[in-house]
């Protein structure tokens, strides 16, 4: 027996490191931009040429036409483009937003910049939506996602082998993570500056992303046991966070990573946090739906496992039930 546990400690380790560096590796090493939302503003006679040298690109843009600077700032804030080329008589002028992500304004200037020195041009950059002075880099937000997520599996398997059931399960995930979401406002908002947003749209942002971690953590614990921590957490741990494109974005990561870690609570949360508290809360749909459905999911699990133990419990007969029945 205890041959078989050294072997399986030798093969597990490796394994896990292996698939570790898979998740972690391989999206860091293929990132480039992939169908990524761009738009192209001003008259078709002035914008041919830009779209053309952006179409060089294969796959790599996803071309978005306005008829004016206007237009394209608009489709900016509303988070539907990353990014626009604007023509203009003193030559092309590049709209970024570097709180959508600081590494796609950045590749988006340098490819800009790049085409247009081949023509003689020069190129006018201006940040739309750009982060915060407190944390030009993005840094906080980004590295809110794993917190968030440790925070929520700490929380589900609290409330699972502490052995609250029911109702009490479902009141201390839901509590705890509203306690979560107010304190990372108050460090991420208020203390460091990293969030501009509403702050309680925030608060309530932060909160609903450890929500549904804790509640599929507590869910799935409750429906097969203890093994349900492991399995969520894995999920979560070696996936959802590695394929979050919190660092990055979505559409520089390799497919389906991208769309993977949107339909995974760290991605939909980072997604949420930056439209939450830079863009006056435009796109949210997508990443609210996803982060509600796991936390409903998990509840519904809790209660449900609570149920049918329960309901075993009340049809399994007792030793003395047993023996009345043996003794008929």
């Amino acid at each position: 027996m205890s041959t078989r546990r050294l072997l399986g400690v030798v093969v597990l380790v490796p394994l896990l490191a292996a698939l570790a560096l898979w998740a972690f590796a391989w999206p860091a090493a293929r990132t480039a931009p992939r169908d990524l939302p761009l738009g192209v503003a001003g008259p078709a006679a002035a914008t041919a040429q830009v779209e053309k040298q952006l179409r060089q690109h294969a796959g790599a843009f996803e071309i978005h036409r306005y008829a004016d600077e206007r237009a394209a700032r608009a489709a900016i804030e509303d988070r539907t483009v990353y990014g626009a080329v604007v023509a203009t008589a003193q030559g092309p002028e590049l709209l970024t937003a570097s709180a959508a992500s600081p590494v796609v304004a950045q590749l988006l200037q340098q490819a800009v910049t790049r085409q247009a020195g081949a023509s003689g041009a020069e190129v006018t950059t201006v940040d739309v939506v750009p982060t915060p002075a407190s944390d030009p880099r993005g840094a906080a937000l980004s590295s809110s996602v794993l917190p968030l997520a440790l925070s929520g599996i700490v929380a589900g398997a609290v409330v699972t082998l502490l052995g609250l059931r029911g109702v009490r399960a479902v009141t201390a995930l839901i509590l705890s993570a509203a306690l979560v979401g107010v304190v990372a406002a108050a460090l991420a908002h208020s203390w460091l500056g990293a969030l501009t947003g509403n702050w309680w749209a925030e608060a309530g942002a932060l909160g609903l992303a450890t929500l549904a971690v804790s509640a599929a953590v507590a869910g799935l614990a409750a429906l097969v046991g203890p093994a349900g921590i492991g399995a969520v957490g894995f999920l979560v741990m070696f996936l959802g966070n590695p394929f979050s494109g919190a660092a990055s974005a979505p559409h520089l990561l390799p497919e389906p990573v991208g769309t993977i870690g949107q339909c995974l609570p760290p991605g939909a949360s980072a997604t949420l946090l930056r439209s939450v508290s830079f863009f006056d809360g435009a796109a949210t749909t997508g990443p609210v739906l996803t982060l509600t459905w796991w936390a409903a999911l998990g509840l519904g699990a809790v209660v449900l496992g609570n149920a049918l133990k329960t309901r075993s419990k009340g049809t399994t007969p007792t030793a003395g039930e047993r023996e009345l029945a043996h003794v008929d």
